[in-house]
This record gives C-alpha cells, sequence and structure tokens, in this order.
C-alpha cells in the first residue's frame, strides 16, 4: 500500500499510540493484503467512510466490526450506513474500493491531551472538574 497519510505527532507518541490522520484517503485495494490492511485500518477509524462494491453500488457509513479469516472470502465488515437504518454485512471480497470521506472524531483526541486538560482545571482551582468527555461537534 502507498501513499499513506502522515501521523499527528503528539503526547499520543510518547505513549506509544500513533493516530494516522486517514481522512481524506483513497487506498489502493488492488491486492489481497491492500484489502485486509485498508478494511483494518477502516475498523479503527472513527468517521464514515465510502465502501464502493463490485457491482457499482455504494454505501457509506461507520464501519463498527470485522470478522477476520484466513480466506477474504470468508472476512466480512459490520456497517452502520448513514442514509439507511439498520446494518449491513459486507464481504470483504465484494469491496472494490474505499475511502475514508468522514471527520475522524477521534483525530486530536488522546487519554493524554484530557489528563492535561484535568490537571490544567484542577490547578487553576476548579471544583467540580469531572470525567465528561469532550463532545463530538
Amino acid at each position: 500500500m502507498t501513499d499513506i497519510p502522515s501521523t499527528q505527532g503528539s503526547a499520543e507518541e510518547t505513549l506509544g499510540v500513533v493516530h494516522e490522520n486517514l481522512e481524506g484517503w483513497i487506498p489502493s485495494t488492488a491486492t489481497e493484503s491492500e484489502v485486509r490492511e485498508a478494511l483494518e485500518k477502516a475498523f479503527d477509524y472513527r468517521g464514515d467512510v465510502i465502501l464502493t462494491l463490485k457491482g457499482g453500488r455504494t454505501i457509506e457509513g461507520y464501519i463498527y466490526d470485522r470478522k477476520m479469516s484466513a480466506r477474504l472470502s470468508d472476512c466480512l465488515v459490520r456497517v452502520m450506513p448513514k442514509d439507511q437504518p439498520g446494518r449491513l454485512s459486507v464481504p470483504y471480497s465484494e469491496i472494490a474500493a474505499l475511502a475514508f470521506t468522514g471527520r475522524d472524531t477521534a483525530a486530536g483526541k488522546s487519554f493524554a491531551a484530557w489528563v492535561k486538560k484535568y490537571n490544567e482545571k484542577k490547578a487553576a482551582g476548579e471544583k467540580n472538574i469531572g470525567i465528561d468527555s469532550d463532545p463530538i461537534d
């Protein structure tokens, strides 16, 4: 696979976590290994993707689960489509292309950033700091 997007340098790297900025990326899916690698990255991505199936149909949505197997025909991703209720199971072998289209809601968010923010609030004397996460726009 070529042209993998750059990673975001941050405190995450210190913790051993590197977050790739995949937003807008269209990986190659020419080989079985490229399909597997791209879909593994799509599973970790916290934004919508567009799957183009071999028959030409497209599915835009969030990949929330996957089933791995030694045979590509037995692998599948589970998708929550953006424009329809329910969930779909899509075999890897039916996927012709993949595009990372939605904003990655996890980009720039890390436990280290949360701890830093917590410590800053605590040092400023705030009493009700809480453990709530930031809203997702």
